[in-house]
C-alpha cells in the first residue's frame, strides 16, 4: 500500500490573495482541518475550478502506484490501477524547499513546483518530517 506523506481536508479562505497574475491560473489560500496547515497553491482554473469556502482533500505521495513502488516517470495506458484514480485533480512535481524557523512554536515550510505551479506549505514541522529535498512529489486533490 502507498504510504502518503500528507493527508488533510482543506478549506478555502481566499482566491488570488495578490491579485490575478495569470488567465488559467488561480492560487488559493487556504487552512487544513486536521493539522493546522496553511497553503497557498496554484491550480489550473480552466481544468479544475475552485472557490471560496469550498472544501477539499489533498494528498502529497511520492508515488502513484498503490503497492508503494517507485514511479518510473512513465504513463503506462492500461487496465491498471493507481493512486490517481480516487482523485479529481493530480500534479507531478519537485518539492525545491524545506525551511524551519527557530524558536517556540516554531513553523516548517516546504515548497514544491509543479510545472510552474507552485505550492508552500507550512505548519507544525512533525507533519513535514517524512519529506526530502528535491523529492518527486504527486499532488492529488478531490472536493468534499
Amino acid at each position: 500500500m502507498v504510504e502518503l506523506l500528507f493527508d488533510d481536508i482543506f478549506k478555502i479562505e481566499r482566491l488570488n490573495p495578490d491579485g490575478k497574475k495569470f488567465d488559467k491560473v488561480t492560487r488559493i489560500e487556504a487552512k487544513s482541518e486536521k493539522f493546522d496547515m496553511f497553503m497557498h497553491l496554484d491550480v489550473n482554473s480552466e481544468i479544475y475550478p475552485l472557490k471560496e469556502g469550498e472544501k477539499f482533500s489533498m494528498a502529497l505521495a511520492p508515488t502513484l502506484n498503490l503497492d508503494g513502488t517507485p514511479d518510473t516517470g512513465y504513463f503506462l495506458q492500461g487496465n491498471r490501477k493507481s493512486l490517481a484514480d480516487r482523485y479529481e485533480y493530480v500534479m507531478q512535481g519537485k518539492l525545491f524547499r524545506i525551511s524551519e524557523s527557530s524558536g517556540h512554536g516554531g513553523k516548517a515550510e516546504i515548497d514544491a513546483s509543479f510545472g510552474g505551479l507552485l505550492m508552500m506549505l507550512k505548519g507544525d514541522p512533525s507533519h513535514c518530517s517524512k519529506f526530502e529535498l528535491d523529492q518527486r512529489l504527486f499532488l492529488l486533490i478531490r472536493k468534499v
